[in-house]
């Protein structure tokens, strides 16, 4: 089976957030043979995504062998995935959108999402053959990486026209993204996958519960184009995350 390739851009440096970043870019086989356009899908907390040495207790997504198999399998088109490392102990703060109240850590999202937007984004479309429109832009992660993806579609509906957010971390400051939500008023609905494991966290049952009312408002907003899943035993883990990656790629990405 033919096998994408990896490129790791070292130190991004942003005008909206002052710590540098790594970038990791999955380009799917044929890539360099073809010169064909290809959609993207940014995903945060990179360093999970391919390198068990960088990636947190060593378990990656496996997000390149799965695209790898199912682009093969004619299942999903070919599609570049670009991953935005974290950065650590600033992670909380990037991918919030509130300052919680409690801790008075976090709030920086709306940075994060002015970053990809208007700094990664158009770097990615300079260093390779990017197909531009927002039909072919998603923004995805998983735990408050999905927070941060939700906040920059919410920020960027004409930039990224599909989300996907695996376990977000709704709880967080009272369950403020919800409020976000409610107070979205652009008339664009792009594609969005959020899901869930029933066996997360020390109360499943309320996570499972912020979930459908992260659902229900989105729904209320005008979401139509939206697939709701609840993962039965599934914890809150990279390994769950890798096992719903190949659903959330048929999912955003199918064949054209």
């Amino acid at each position: 089976m033919a096998q994408g390739t990896l490129r790791l851009h070292n130190k991004f440096a942003s005008q909206f957030l002052s710590t540098r970043r790594d970038l990791i870019v999955y380009l799917p086989p044929g890539y360099e043979e073809s010169t064909a356009r290809y959609p993207v899908f940014y995903l945060q907390d990179g360093q999970n995504l391919f390198d068990p040495v960088t990636a947190f207790n060593g378990q990656t997504w496996g997000a390149d062998a799965t695209a790898d198999d199912l682009i093969a399998r004619g299942r999903i088109q070919p599609v570049i995935l670009a991953g935005i490392y974290n950065t650590g102990v600033r992670r909380i703060s990037e991918y919030t959108p509130t300052r919680d109240r409690q801790s008075r850590k976090g709030g920086k999202a709306v940075r994060y999402a002015q970053m990809l937007a208007r700094e990664i984004k158009p770097f990615i479309d300079h260093e390779y053959r990017t197909r531009k429109g927002a039909a072919d832009t998603a923004v995805g992660g998983s735990s408050l990486g999905a927070l941060a993806s939700l906040v920059t579609g919410l920020e960027y509906p004409r930039v990224f026209g599909g989300m996907a957010m695996l376990s977000p971390s709704v709880w967080w400051d009272g369950r403020s993204i919800l409020s976000m939500v409610r107070a979205y008023r652009s008339r664009i609905h792009g594609r969005i996958w959020l899901d869930i494991g029933t066996a997360e966290g020390s109360n499943p049952s309320q996570i499972v519960e912020d979930a459908r009312l992260l659902r229900d408002a989105l729904i209320e907003r005008g979401w139509s184009d939206l697939r709701y899943c609840e993962a039965e035993g599934a914890d809150h883990s990279e390994r769950a995350w890798a096992a719903r990656f190949g659903s959330v790629l048929e999912y955003l990405f199918p064949p054209r």
